[in-house]
């Protein structure tokens, strides 16, 4: 099983992207933990509550990944990981937890789509940053990571339609070429 995961900045359709890619597949994808655990327990969150929030990011990736291999499915593709539990950490509260970082060390993903902030930035009850310059400093600090790690990765933007057929073509390239 190949492990797809997608990142970038909030609201710039990382679910919906995870989604469609599942449908379009026929496999699983793993939901973001973050707002089902934000939505229960509320949305004034502390340093310590992202060290449970990316627990259970973990525990559920990992479900996921022990039925996606039962179903001998090829692909897992997977909404968030401690790449943004790390810059999550780091831009709130200026530090990371331990324990982000062993994990984002100790785990291994096979592609990374990064999904830029060229989408209209959608209000709900949990975003938090409907400006422009930050969600750009999140973006590039993003693209900073993928540059600086050895997993392939692909730049995903344009409309949701444009970003479907870029990470469809992205999987694909990813699939022939691996």
């Amino acid at each position: 099983m190949k492990k797809v995961v997608v990142i970038g900045p909030e609201s710039t359709g990382k679910s919906t992207l995870c989604e469609q890619l599942a449908k379009h597949y026929q496999t699983e994808w793993c939901a973001e933990y973050a707002r089902e655990y934000l939505l229960t327990h509320g949305s004034n969150y502390t340093f310590d509550n992202l060290l449970t929030i990316a627990q259970g990011q973990i525990v559920l990736e990992n479900q996921h990944a022990v039925s996606v291999a039962q179903k001998q499915n090829p692909f897992l593709f997977i909404d968030t990981d401690m790449y943004v539990m790390k810059v999550w950490c780091e831009y709130v509260f200026n530090r990371c937890h331990q324990w982000i970082l062993d994990e984002i060390v100790s785990r291994k993903y096979d592609l990374y789509l990064l999904c830029n902030i060229d989408l209209p930035w959608v209000k709900d009850e949990l975003r938090e940053y409907p400006d422009e310059q930050p969600r750009r400093e999140l973006y590039q600090i993003y693209k900073d990571i993928m540059i600086n790690q050895s997993t392939p990765w692909v730049d995903i933007s344009g409309n949701y339609d444009e970003r479907l057929q870029k990470a469809i073509a992205g999987v694909d390239t990813f699939i022939t070429a691996g």
